[in-house]
């Protein structure tokens, strides 16, 4: 499956989930680096939280975008679509992205926790229980106010929308479904000690002075 032009696709694709937008709209927009304010962490969450909306916005757009763009990337190969080997290949190349995403190389392997990539990929290979955990982040996120607790929820709910809804389902999507939560969970260990003593930070969409 790893042959050249599939290596190369799996570079690329990392590459491309290491594009830094936060820390671009950051340099842009106030000259500074958003890993240093906030949360001290480049995602889109805390673009809005030191930037505001006008930024959030586009940064979470584009990170969400990234992440569906390299899943298909798949497409520059001649293996049949849905096929396994194209499954296999999307979450190959998808994965790459939010590594990417969580330790690019263009901003000395410190970015974001990868959700909104995580987003764009799932997007791509699992639309429809993709859209299930995306209307569990709203409403934990419209009751809550908390972003990490939405994303883990969010997570939560993933594998199932994967083994119900999915037409087809290969080994290496079972394996990933439940990956996705595990990912969620492991990259949000702090916001989960700061849940447990009351002191996560709610979002706030309006930017700080």
């Amino acid at each position: 499956m790893l042959n050249a032009e599939n290596i190369f696709l799996l570079i690329l694709a990392y590459l491309i989930g290491s594009i830094p937008f936060s820390i671009i709209a950051g340099k842009l927009i106030k000259g500074i680096d958003v890993r240093e304010y906030g949360s001290g962490n480049a995602g889109a969450t805390n673009t809005f939280r030191v930037l505001g909306k006008k930024a959030g916005i586009p940064v979470l757009l584009l990170d969400v975008l990234k992440g569906y763009l390299t899943v298909n990337l798949v497409w520059y190969t001649s293996y049949i679509p849905s096929s396994e080997i194209y499954i296999n290949l999307q979450l190959t190349f998808g994965i790459a992205a939010v590594l990417g995403h969580v330790f690019p190389i263009y901003a000395s392997f410190r970015g974001g926790k990868g959700v909104a990539t995580l987003l764009g990929f799932m997007l791509a290979v699992f639309p429809e229980a993709a859209l299930i955990s995306l209307v569990v982040f709203i409403l934990t996120l419209v009751f809550s106010k908390y972003v990490s607790l939405s994303s883990i929820f969010a997570g939560l709910f993933f594998p199932f929308g994967v083994f119900y809804l999915s037409q087809a389902l290969f080994p290496t999507m079972m394996i990933f479904a439940i990956f996705v939560p595990i990912l969620l969970i492991s990259t949000h260990q702090r916001n989960i000690e700061r849940l447990v003593r009351g002191d996560e930070n709610k979002v706030s969409l309006k930017k700080k002075k």
